[in-house]
């Protein structure tokens, strides 16, 4: 296959699948079984793994990596607060704490737990990873309430430590996504659970991968900004548009 896509067109291709993903929970809320529900939810599988795989990619291109780590979690804060908006469990301001209401699952954001798969990889990767493997099941711990709960840093964990293997980090992404699949399905819906194995759709994207960024440097800085300032902002608006309606 050949590799005719930078990194910026299929991030811009991640963010057009979560935007879609994300107006069906809008639009048809609930696990809704309407075929145009289901057909863009499966759409919006590809956006997790290929966030998951550009936060690995990130890891071998940052020039500094523990302002990379930071820039992620003071993200993952903000994220916070307009996931908790845009999503179909918030009541009030009391909300925003994680556990209130007695919820397990979804407290906070997918970027969270993205965070803590940084850390994953940079644990692995460290000298003394044999003396901080118990660090990897805190972070599941601490990363579980998150939504795609560890799932998504352990899939971030996969595709650094397979780096330039594809086939290699397509088997741990399907796997790690089966293991959260069935966890779904018992826990929320068996329908929805079975879907997220669409997560499949990303790899032939990943496949057309450059390894190139961009191709303007300027465009590139900008583009950086977008992806990190569009999450939040589009769940603003989505919860914007359900709380007024």
């Amino acid at each position: 296959m050949k590799k005719t896509m930078d990194a910026n067109q299929i991030k811009l291709l991640a963010i057009l699948a979560m935007t879609i993903d994300h107006i069906a929970w809008l639009v048809f809320p609930g696990y809704s079984k309407a075929p145009l529900a289901l057909l863009m939810h499966l759409i919006g599988r590809m956006t997790c793994p290929i966030m998951c795989f550009f936060i690995a990619e990130g890891y071998y291109h940052t020039r500094d990596l523990n302002r990379y780590t930071l820039r992620l979690f003071v993200f993952a804060v903000i994220s916070h607060f307009a996931y908790i908006f845009a999503s179909q469990d918030f009541v009030d301001a009391r909300s925003f704490i994680p556990f209130y209401y007695g919820g397990i699952l979804n407290q906070t954001s997918v970027m969270w737990s993205l965070a803590w798969g940084l850390v994953m990889l940079r644990v692995a990767n460290h000298p003394g990873y044999s003396q901080l493997k118990k660090t990897l099941l805190v972070v599941c711990l601490v990363s579980f309430p998150s939504d795609w709960s560890c799932i998504a840093s352990l899939c971030v964990l996969a595709f650094g430590t397979n780096r330039g293997d594809l086939k290699a980090q397509g088997r741990w992404l399907l796997f790690y996504v089966a293991l959260y699949a069935a966890v779904y399905c018992f826990a929320l819906d068996v329908v929805y659970g079975l879907l997220q194995m669409a997560v499949a759709l990303s790899l032939p994207v990943l496949a057309r991968y450059n390894g190139l960024r961009g191709k303007d440097p300027r465009i590139n800085r900008d583009m950086k900004w977008l992806f990190y300032l569009y999450y939040p902002l589009h769940l603003a608006i989505l919860g914007t548009i359900q709380y007024l309606r």
